[in-house]
C-alpha cells in the first residue's frame, strides 16, 4: 500500500467514526406489561384493562412514540386471580427483559404481586383493593418505590356510605323509620373488607344489621335464600359489596320479584357497562360508589374527554377501568419523558413518585407514606352515581354532582 493510500484509509476510518458517534441510538419498542382477567368471572373488567392501556399506546406510537422509543403491550392472564394463576402471569411478564413498566386494575385478591415487583425492580402501577396495598407498602415504603396506586385509601369506602343514607334522610328525600340495615358481601379482600368497614360504621351510628351475609367468592346465581332473611325484617338500607357484575345483576333482578321498601345499595358493580345490559330497565334508580372512577362532571372535562375517545374507538361506553388504565399509562408515559430512558427503572419510579396532574378520576398526587392516590374532595373525591335509563348521574359529592337523588321506584 502506498503512503498516499495508507493516509486516505485513515482518514476514511476516522470520518466513519466520527459519523457512527454521531449517530442517534437506535430506537427500541418497548414493552408495557399488563395483568389482567382476560378469563373467567371478571373478563369483563379485564377486557377494559387491555382496551383502556392499548388506547393509550396507540396514540403514543401514532405521534411518533418518545424519543422514538415505541411501546408494545404484552398481557398476562391472570385467569380467576387465584395466587398460582397469578404469580405464572407475572413471572412470565418479568422473566421478558423487554418489559419496562407492568400495571394493573387489579391482578391478585391480596395485591401479593407488589413483592415481587419490588424484588424484581420493575415499575408498577395498580388500581386494586388500597387497603392491601396500604398493608403492604406502607411499613417500608423505600422498600417499595416501585409500586404506586391510582386508588386511594379505601377509609371512605367503610364511612362514607352511613353518612350520605342519613344525609338524604336530613333532607327529607328518603325516609328512615327503623335504622336497619342488610349487608351482603362475597368472600374476597375488595369486598370483605369494604363490607366489614360499613358494619363498624352503622353500628357505631346506632344501626340494627339484620341481615349480615358473606358467600363465596365466584359466580353465584341464586340469591333468593338471603333475600327472604332480607324480606322477614325489612330494613332501611340493603347493601351488597359483591363487586362481580354478573353476581350484582342477579342480586337485583331476584330482590325486584318481591321487592321491599328499601334503598339498594350495590357496591362498584352496577359502573361496568355489563351490569346494565343484566338487568335493562331494571337499574333504573340503583345507587354505587367509586374511589377511583371518573370524575364525570364539568368541572373536571378530562373525564369525558377520555370516554369519548374510548367510545369512538371501540364503540362501547367504558367503565372504570377503561378509563383507568389509560390514564396510568400516560402516566408512565409522563414518567418516561421526565426520566429520558425508560430502561431506567430507579429514574421512573423516581418520576412516578412525583406525579401531579389532573385526570379523569380528579388530581392525582400520590401519598409518599402508604403510595396510594391521595384521597378527598380536592384529590380524588368518593363518588356516589344513580342509574336511570341507562346513564349514569353524579349525585354526590355536591361539589361536582350533575343530578340530584331521586326516590327509586320500588320505594314509591
Amino acid at each position: 500500500m502506498s503512503m498516499r493510500s495508507h493516509f486516505r484509509h485513515i482518514l476514511l476510518g476516522t470520518a466513519l467514526g466520527v459519523m457512527l458517534s454521531a449517530a442517534p441510538a437506535l430506537a427500541d419498542v418497548v414493552k408495557i406489561g399488563l395483568l389482567a382477567p382476560l378469563t373467567g368471572p371478571a373478563a369483563a373488567d379485564g377486557q377494559e384493562f387491555q382496551r383502556g392501556a392499548q388506547m393509550a399506546i396507540d396514540e403514543a406510537n401514532s405521534a411518533g412514540g418518545i424519543d422514538g422509543d415505541t411501546f408494545e403491550l404484552v398481557v398476562g392472564d391472570v385467569k380467576d386471580q387465584s395466587a398460582a394463576n397469578v404469580t405464572s402471569a407475572v413471572e412470565r411478564l418479568l422473566g421478558d427483559q423487554d418489559v419496562h413498566f407492568m400495571l394493573t386494575g387489579y391482578a391478585s385478591l391480596t395485591n401479593f404481586e407488589i413483592d415481587n415487583m419490588a424484588e424484581a425492580e420493575m415499575p408498577y402501577m395498580l388500581a386494586a383493593t388500597s387497603q392491601q396495598t396500604k398493608d403492604i407498602i406502607a411499613p417500608d415504603p423505600e422498600k417499595y418505590a416501585c409500586c404506586w396506586s391510582l386508588t386511594p385509601s379505601f377509609d371512605a369506602y367503610n364511612t362514607d356510605v352511613t353518612s350520605f343514607v342519613e344525609k338524604l334522610a336530613a333532607e327529607g328525600k328518603i325516609a328512615l323509620p327503623t335504622k336497619k340495615v342488610a349487608i351482603i358481601s362475597s368472600d374476597n379482600a375488595y369486598s370483605k373488607t369494604i363490607s366489614e368497614g360499613m358494619k363498624k360504621t352503622f353500628k357505631e351510628k346506632g344501626w340494627t344489621i339484620t341481615v349480615d351475609e358473606l358467600v363465596p367468592f365466584g359466580e353465584v346465581t341464586d340469591w333468593r335464600s338471603i333475600l327472604a332473611k332480607v324480606r322477614e325484617d325489612v330494613p332501611d338500607v340493603v347493601i351488597n359489596t359483591d363487586y362481580l357484575p354478573g353476581n350484582s345483576a342477579s342480586f337485583l333482578n331476584q330482590f325486584l320479584e318481591q321487592p321491599t321498601k328499601s334503598l339498594v345499595f350495590l357496591q362498584y358493580a352496577p359502573s361496568v357497562p355489563e351490569f346494565v345490559e343484566l338487568t335493562k330497565e331494571k337499574s333504573n334508580g340503583v345507587i354505587y360508589d367509586l374511589l377511583g372512577g371518573a370524575l364525570t362532571t364539568p368541572k373536571n372535562p378530562r373525564a369525558d374527554e377520555v370516554a369519548g375517545k374510548f367510545q369512538a374507538k371501540y364503540g362501547v361506553e367504558s367503565g372504570t377501568y377503561g378509563v383507568a388504565l389509560y390514564e396510568m399509562v400516560n402516566v408512565y408515559f409522563d414518567a418516561v419523558k421526565k426520566a429520558g430512558d425508560p430502561k431506567d427503572h430507579a429514574a421512573i419510579m423516581k418520576a412516578l413518585s412525583e406525579t401531579d396532574k389532573q385526570v379523569a378520576e380528579g388530581r392525582l398526587k400520590f401519598d409518599p407514606a402508604t403510595h396510594l392516590a391521595l384521597q378527598g374532595d380536592d384529590y380524588i373525591p368518593i363518588t356516589f352515581f344513580q342509574i336511570w335509563d341507562g346513564k349514569r348521574t353524579l349525585i354526590s359529592p355536591a361539589k361536582y354532582a350533575t343530578g340530584e337523588f331521586q326516590p327509586q321506584p320500588w320505594m314509591k
